[in-house]
């Protein structure tokens, strides 16, 4: 399997497990007879499992290689789907979704450590945003198949679909070749140690937390669009797959878009465009709200392109901060992206007057908090925060 794929592949992990049973929330709230918040609490724990295990894996893979981790990771999330699939209460389903979790850490956090593996500047950035455009791919479909599947099928089979899909990526991480020919040493102490070092690097925690905070608005909406659209717009599944799939397109395209810019403009002013697009599209939704599916369909793609814009750049930045210790950093940056993410899921739960309001709110914050620090590490330390 070639290694854009498989890292695409193994990127996809976290929109594999949440997006494609997402428009089947509805359903098992129903069947059940729970409230949505507690019908969210299998994507919130999800990601909660998720952001822990992420920094377990990291330093595992610097410490054993990268290949072994993946094995095991990928491995225990099959498992974690086949337990999904036979869940016969929340409480089961939430269990079944740590267990989940706990393998996609290992895909999530490896697919960013093999890039800093295997590519090296500007081509490390090319990637990247190339293997944005391939992720865009899954949450685009994911909800529309989801959606289909409910029709014909229940929604169990909808993690029997994602432990198969998972079966793939196992074949080609045991064809991957071990990239390390050095590990760190030591045992459970030392490999805690190895986080020490990496908040020791101020540069890479600084820009890691600013660049993080941007994704609250899509978490947001990742967590509250089946009760945005199914519940509140009236939409059918079927129809929600396809709005849903507006966000991924807009991620894709904003990643597509980034391969061609970073050849011609510099990573900053790339950066700045794009967080000021999400500030525009955020100020639209905290204001007037969104009275039509589409109308927030419109101001969701605008967000999610400019983040899928930006994001590779992010990652990228702050990747150029650490030069050792590359399984621990990354594990630090996806951990501080998806527990961020969880709390923004389980903020949108709550009984707000207007969600894509909140969703506006939150794109505002997530927004000005990294155009201060951008603008501040870029007055301090010159052109490039390195």
């Amino acid at each position: 399997m070639p290694n854009l794929l498989l890292l695409s592949m193994l990127a996809a992990f976290p929109a594999l497990s949440t997006d494609m049973y997402l428009p089947a929330l509805p359903t098992i709230q129903a069947q059940w007879s729970i409230t949505m918040a507690e019908a969210n609490l299998s994507l919130v724990v999800f990601f909660l499992a998720f952001s822990f295990f992420l920094l377990v894996h990291g330093p595992l893979s610097d410490r054993f290689g990268r290949r072994p981790v993946l094995l095991g990771g990928i491995s225990l999330f099959i498992v974690g789907c086949a337990l999904c699939a036979v869940a016969g209460s929340i409480a089961m389903l939430v269990v079944a979704r740590v267990v989940q979790a706990a393998g996609a850490a290992a895909a999530s956090a490896l697919s960013l450590a093999l890039s800093k593996d295997l590519y090296e500047g500007h081509m490390r950035q090319k990637i990247l945003a190339y293997i944005g455009v391939i992720l865009a791919v899954c949450p685009m479909l994911a909800p529309f198949l989801g959606g289909l599947m409910l029709e014909v099928a229940s929604w169990r089979w909808i993690f029997a679909c994602q432990g198969v899909l998972a079966l793939v990526v196992l074949y080609g991480a045991a064809r991957l070749k071990e990239p390390l020919t050095e590990f760190t040493t030591g045992g459970v102490l030392a490999v805690i140690g190895r986080y020490r070092q990496v908040f020791r690097n101020g540069r890479f925690m600084v820009l890691t937390m600013a660049f993080s905070v941007m994704i609250l608005p899509h978490f947001a909406f990742i967590g509250g669009s089946p009760d945005i659209y199914i519940t509140g717009f009236g939409v059918s599944e079927q129809a929600f797959g396809y709005y849903f799939g507006v966000n991924a397109l807009g991620i894709m395209l904003g990643s597509f878009v980034c391969t061609r810019l970073v050849v011609a403009f510099t990573s900053e002013r790339i950066l700045f465009v794009s967080l000021f697009g999400i500030l525009a599209a955020g100020l639209v939704l905290a204001v007037y709200g969104a009275t039509t599916p589409v109308i927030m369909a419109v101001n969701m793609f605008c967000i999610t392109f400019f983040i899928g814009l930006s994001r590779p750049i992010s990652n990228n930045m702050c990747l150029e901060q650490v030069t050792t210790d590359v399984g621990a950093a990354s594990s630090i940056l996806t951990f501080e992206i998806f527990f961020i993410g969880s709390g923004a899921m389980e903020l949108i739960a709550l009984d707000w007057p207007s969600k894509p309001m909140f969703v506006g709110y939150l794109a505002i914050v997530g927004t000005v908090i990294p155009l201060i620090v951008l603008a501040i590490m870029l007055r301090f330390f010159g052109r490039r925060p390195v």
